[in-house]
């Protein structure tokens, strides 16, 4: 009985299977790629990942940037030192809610689940926001007649 394997047409050797410490290093790099970045770090909720039945890794995520800016991000960051160019790129359709990566020869799927933007989010005040503000904006001595940045984000 012949099993599940494909055979190859004539002529074509066979692909070498990517070796399972080069996913985990791909997997290693996009997730340092992803907490690099304060904001995609802060933005995205309930970041998920689980390998495919393909050996790709699919990366998801709720709210937060786009899957295009992510791509970019990873795209821009994955890198070797002392090797012009990049170890990610495109390997399919990259759209604002999925994108598809080779990483050093690993597939990824990157999905954002309603994703919000980058640029909203940067415009949204929130509470990780807020405590930057308290930090950031205080007068010494007492208070001056300008709101402070804390009153801003909480409209007072």
């Amino acid at each position: 009985m012949r099993g599940f394997r494909r055979r190859q047409p004539e002529g074509h050797a066979e692909v070498e299977p990517v070796p399972n410490a080069r996913r985990y290093e791909a997997l290693g790099r996009v997730m340092a790629a992803l907490s690099s970045e304060a904001e995609v770090r802060d933005a995205c909720r309930d970041l998920m990942w689980w390998r495919a039945a393909d050996e790709s890794w699919h990366v998801e995520w709720g709210d937060g940037p786009y899957a295009s800016e992510v791509a970019d991000l990873v795209i821009e960051r994955v890198r070797e030192p002392g090797v012009e160019g990049s170890l990610a790129g495109p390997s399919g359709l990259v759209t604002p809610t999925t994108a598809n990566l080779d990483v050093m020869g690993v597939g990824f799927l990157l999905r954002a689940v309603d994703p919000l933007g980058l640029e909203r989010l940067r415009t949204t005040p929130g509470l990780w926001r807020m405590s930057a503000s308290i930090e950031g904006g205080g007068e010494p001595g007492g208070r001056s007649g300008s709101r402070r940045h804390w009153e801003e984000l909480l409209g007072g």
